[in-house]
């Protein structure tokens, strides 16, 4: 004999368990090529189960209480169908598509559609072909799937939450009311931060992408603009992101000696952790600085001791010394994610009221150990200002030249080692000689006799399109031709001294082609009549 409560147990969870395998075991309905006339009557398999005792209260069904709405109807949602009026090809849910075109199908691209996964229940279309029928058959299968997984929405108890909730936009009329329930905007001052290198440092003890630098007391600072242009100085540097932006300052002449974001010590004197969480420290070290006038004239300095800013005061005038101007970090890196040296370059200046408010340039880059980098023109395509990327390719043997003064000529017009070839785009790869733009080298000179052909002047065209999508054309180099302009001079005794102007120029021609719009062919009809349309009239 058992226990009293065991039988009603029993009965709950078999009662349960038969409702579920009841779905599981539903006869889905199958359709060929039709997407409309997809509704069947679903069945429902239970099992006889033994009556209830009196008392006993009837398990709740799986499905009991409202079921999430569906936001979407995937029996008509076809993902793959891009082209309107016309059949994508293995797009199955296409409904342009006809049985000729199934002949060319290879597969399903999109063999199912579902709608939320969170639902222990929904409805899932399933796509696929019947290659045995002549013509192949598109068949479609709607069917309700069950979510195995035990945290899934079973009811929905709370149907706001199925939605984004529409904000109330401000106007003059509410604005008082949603100041009073908004927190407002507020700024922590930097005595209320606190920091914690622990909590931050990743599991490994390498920095990834993207992670701020840490440094012995809190982060390396890299001052840049936010909500405005002015600096904000707790901004952190993170790891093998390159930045260089410019930012202004708002401060009181009097008090730049207080300032500490103007000091040379703030930039230079923090030491960066080698990996995140341990003690290891790299030093910063400052490898140039360089001194500004009020003239805007530099000066390198030959120490690179700190130096700090000074306040001068000539009667009215007032200026500050020593502020700096410009701050570049150089970081070297290991592929194991770590900081192996930190190099800073400096452009100290002077500053006056005229001068204010002072505008400052922050730069950082990652160099990777072992590496030199290459600077680029642009990714991919050119950046105005830049310089062209360009190269030779050796040749056997020497140029043919005809005296010695036009061969220094031509030497100093096209410089030592001309380049054969230009990159098309600013982050061409050196090894991809065939993606490169040749640059097609023209001589013009006149034919006279008893004269020497002296170069004078070399022009340079550049063709250049604009290439990729129109919300984002990239620049790309598609002709270079570099014409080498001689004139005659009269053959002179060796002693007379003749004066020749000589000239180079570069000129950049833009041969985009219009964008045009394309449209499709309009579509012709192919109908005829049957012989027998006008009987008896004809």
């Amino acid at each position: 004999m058992g226990s009293p409560g065991l039988r009603p147990l029993l009965l709950v969870l078999l009662d349960c368990c038969a409702s579920v395998s009841a779905q599981a075991a539903a006869t889905p309905p199958v359709t060929t090529e039709g997407f409309n006339s997809t509704e069947a009557a679903w069945m429902t398999l239970r099992p006889a189960l033994s009556p209830r005792p009196p008392g006993t209260p009837k398990a709740p069904g799986p499905f009991s209480g409202p079921r999430p709405t569906p936001v979407t109807d995937v029996a008509a949602l076809c993902v793959c169908d891009l082209s309107p009026a016309q059949c994508d090809v293995n797009c199955c849910c296409d409904p342009d598509c006809s049985p000729v075109d199934f002949s060319v199908f290879s597969a399903c691209s999109v063999p199912s559609v579902t709608g939320d996964s969170q639902f222990c229940s929904q409805k899932a279309a399933i796509y696929s072909l019947n290659f045995t029928a002549n013509p192949p058959q598109r068949i479609f299968k709607l069917v309700d799937q069950i979510n195995p997984s035990i945290f899934c929405i079973h009811i929905t108890n709370y149907k706001p939450a199925l939605s984004f909730i529409n904000p109330e936009v401000p106007d003059e009329n509410n604005f008082d009311k949603l100041m009073e329930t908004s927190d407002g905007f507020s700024l922590n001052s930097e005595s209320e931060i606190s920091f914690t290198i622990q909590s931050d440092a990743p599991d490994t003890a390498k920095y990834e992408y993207g992670v701020r630098l840490q440094t012995s007391d809190s982060f390396l600072r890299f001052p840049s603009p936010l909500t405005s242009s002015l600096c904000t100085d707790d901004n952190p540097a993170a790891f093998l992101v390159n930045q260089a932006v410019k930012c202004t300052r708002r401060i009181n002449l009097a008090q730049c000696e207080e300032i500490e974001a103007l000091g040379m010590a703030y930039y230079s004197s923090p030491k960066i952790l080698r990996v995140p969480g341990l003690r290891t420290k790299i030093p910063i070290t400052v490898q140039s600085i360089l001194m500004e006038s009020l003239n805007k004239t530099l000066a390198r300095l030959e120490d690179t001791d700190v130096l700090n800013q000074t306040l001068v005061e000539a009667g009215d005038v007032k200026i500050c010394t020593n502020v700096v101007l410009e701050v570049k970090y150089s970081l070297t890196y290991t592929d194991a994610g770590e900081i192996t040296k930190a190099d800073l370059s400096l452009l100290l200046g002077t500053v006056s009221s005229a001068m204010l408010p002072l505008e400052q340039k922050f730069e950082i880059r990652f160099i990777q150990q072992n590496t030199k980098p290459v600077p680029l023109s642009g990714n991919p395509g050119y950046v105005v200002g830049l310089p062209l990327a360009a190269g030779f390719q050796p040749q056997k043997g020497k140029a043919i030249t005809c005296q010695l003064a036009v061969q220094k000529v031509k030497s100093l017009l096209k410089g030592h080692g001309f380049p054969d070839y230009v990159a098309p785009f600013g982050n061409s790869q050196a090894q991809d000689v065939l993606d490169w733009v040749p640059i097609h080298f023209i001589s013009q000179a006149p034919h006279m006799k008893d004269s020497c052909q002296l170069p004078v002047a070399l022009v340079i065209e550049v063709k250049w399109t604009k290439y990729g999508s129109l919300l984002n054309p990239q620049a790309k180099i598609v002709n270079v031709t570099a014409n080498l302009i001689a004139s005659s001079f009269p053959e002179t005794n060796s002693g007379n001294e003749r004066t020749v102007l000589i000239s180079t120029a570069v000129t950049f021609v833009d041969v985009s082609a219009p964008a045009e719009a394309g449209f499709r062919t309009r579509p012709t009809i192919n109908a005829k009549l049957p012989f027998n349309f006008f009987f008896p009239f004809v």
